[in-house]
């Protein structure tokens, strides 16, 4: 069983603010139609039964957006606006969550030390705001998404026991959605999950599931969830299985990823306890998507970095050591035991910087030759000295960054800052945790495409019951096309408003992608089950609000 510490979660301290820009579309969207939004083309619900429709998922389901759970987010969550849907083909109007009560929620992408520093100000939910940076192209002023902080002595968002507006104190029996932020599917089988006797030293605990189970221990996600009665189910869990350890940087330290083997059985552990808990019991699941096409992962460039001439002029003077280094290797390979290969490796990890907007970001490629053998053999034949050859010891498997790689949004809040001997990303090499290399981005690709093969077994297996909303194949097409026109609006798929379907948190959809998604569900619904569930009006869902100052 994996162990994830849902502190771990909030300690990637992704800066958004300090990230990259964001270009924005100047057009202008229309006002969503949030009248009546209960009207629906009636339809009828087929062999299925949605009398009472229950969701198990992690933030995704919970209904997360810019970073944070909170009030307005919870109530476009997925399952929610599916419902909505399924009222109108035979189901029930009523679909019952847990209340978060937070008007900004508790960001999930930043460490808050409110709980051992209560003069910090609560930080909640992001939101596109300008600051002081300005575009090195444009010169403009660049919106960043950046994090909302409550008033001061404002305390409705504090994941705690003790705030009342945080714990759900009603019945889990009447609750409808299940999802919890930031768990991987493991936990939804273990009551470690929400078991407070382990908050701060259990790293299984979240406080996202620990609220609905006070004092928790005994139940589990997938217990509550079999046990509130539901005649229909929405399963959409283990994204953060493979997510999480890219948001890492693919660093295993921080946040593992999870086998094929140990995700396969797992998967049917889940599915096999909510089928099993009613034989009239039917549902939809939902696999995959490509989450390095996500504004997350693609934020970021890897030539990032502006300088100027003269600090350019500085870098490479101040690299001009280490790149003869590498010539000096090359140059005396047949000496050193160095291959055509090798040779041609080294020569591309030398280090270079422009006069521009665009330069690449220095990182440790643990994936790259170790040079220390080889630094030593140069110290050995006398052509560096000791001195030098320390010099060299942070670079040994350093190189600057290509295209194929992919940097977290966490990413751009780090560069150009100082680290443990230089400038982050410059002068000293982003370590594993900032950087998804194309082995690690290969990796992690591999981990979805076996999550997602264990979906669609488990579907086969039980074809009559399940139905499997296909989001990787919906939203890859969407990628592809760049775009596509719904109910009269335009969406994109990425943060820019008033057309981007992404949150400001650039992973989470904000409530139109939520939308977009249900239509996904509802299609497949319909297929498997012969129901009519008529689908999500894009025009009534909003999309991400335009910068504010």
């Amino acid at each position: 069983m994996k162990k994830l510490n849902y502190r771990s979660f909030a300690l990637l301290v992704l800066l958004f603010f300090a990230a990259c820009e964001q270009e924005l579309i100047d057009t202008t969207d229309p006002v969503p139609d949030t009248t009546n939004l209960a009207e629906c083309v009636p339809g009828v619900s087929g062999n299925a039964n949605f009398t009472k429709f229950v969701a198990i998922g992690n933030s995704f389901v919970a209904g997360v957006q810019g970073g944070a759970l909170f009030t307005d987010g919870q109530n476009n969550s997925l399952p929610f606006i599916i419902n909505k849907q399924l009222a109108c083909a035979g189901g029930t109007a009523t679909f019952n969550q847990a209340a978060i009560n937070a008007s900004l929620g508790w960001n999930l992408f930043i460490t808050q030390p409110f709980l051992t520093d209560q003069t910090k100000p609560i930080l909640g939910r992001l939101l596109l705001q300008y600051g002081n940076s300005i575009d090195c192209v444009t010169k403009l002023p660049s919106p960043k998404p950046t994090p909302q902080a409550y008033a001061p002595g404002v305390t409705e968002a504090v994941p705690s026991p003790s705030n009342p507006l945080f714990m759900y104190a009603g019945s889990k029996t009447a609750l409808n959605n299940f999802g919890v932020p930031a768990i991987v599917l493991g936990q939804a089988l273990i009551p470690q999950t929400g078991a407070w006797a382990g908050a701060g030293s259990d790293p299984r605990f979240s406080p996202f599931y620990g609220r609905l189970a006070f004092p928790g221990g005994s139940s589990t996600i997938i217990g509550d969830a079999a046990a509130a009665g539901g005649t229909f189910f929405m399963f959409w869990l283990g994204l953060d299985d493979f997510f999480l350890h890219a948001a890492f940087g693919a660093d295993p330290t921080k946040a593992p990823l999870t086998t094929g083997p140990a995700f396969n059985g797992q998967y049917g552990a889940a599915i096999g306890a909510l089928l099993g808990s009613n034989a009239n019991l039917k549902g939809v699941v939902g696999n995959f998507p490509d989450i390095f096409v996500m504004p997350h992962f693609t934020s970021v460039a890897y030539n990032a970095i502006p300088l100027d001439a003269a600090t350019a002029g500085a870098l490479n003077t101040g690299f001009a050591g280490y790149n003869a280094a590498l010539d000096g290797l090359i140059a005396n390979k047949a000496l050193f035991g160095i291959s055509d290969d090798l040779a041609a490796q080294i020569a591309s990890r030398k280090v270079a910087y422009l006069d521009s907007c665009k330069n690449k970001i220095l990182l440790e490629d643990e994936t790259l030759t170790d040079l220390g053998p080889y630094f030593d053999g140069l110290q050995g034949a006398g052509a560096i000295n000791a001195t030098q050859r320390a010099q060299l010891a942070p670079f040994e498997l350093t190189r600057q960054s290509t295209p194929t790689d992919i940097f977290p949004l966490s990413t751009g809040s780090i560069l150009g800052t100082p680290g443990a001997f230089g400038i982050r990303g410059l002068t000293e090499p982003i370590v594993d945790q900032y950087a998804i290399v194309p082995a690690e981005r290969d990796a992690i690709n591999a981990a979805r495409v076996s999550f997602n093969t264990s979906i669609q077994t488990t579907v086969d297996a039980n074809a009559a019951r399940l139905a499997l909303a296909d989001v990787n194949a919906g939203l890859s097409a969407f990628v592809t096309a760049k775009g596509a026109i719904i109910d009269n609006v335009f969406l994109t798929p990425n943060i820019n408003p008033p057309t981007g379907i992404y949150s400001e948190d650039g992973v989470h959809p904000n409530s139109r992608g939520y939308a977009f998604i249900a239509n996904i569900f509802i299609t497949a619904i319909n297929t498997k089950f012969t129901s009519t569930v008529p689908l999500v009006n894009m025009s009534r869902y909003g999309a991400t609000g335009l910068p504010i100052p």
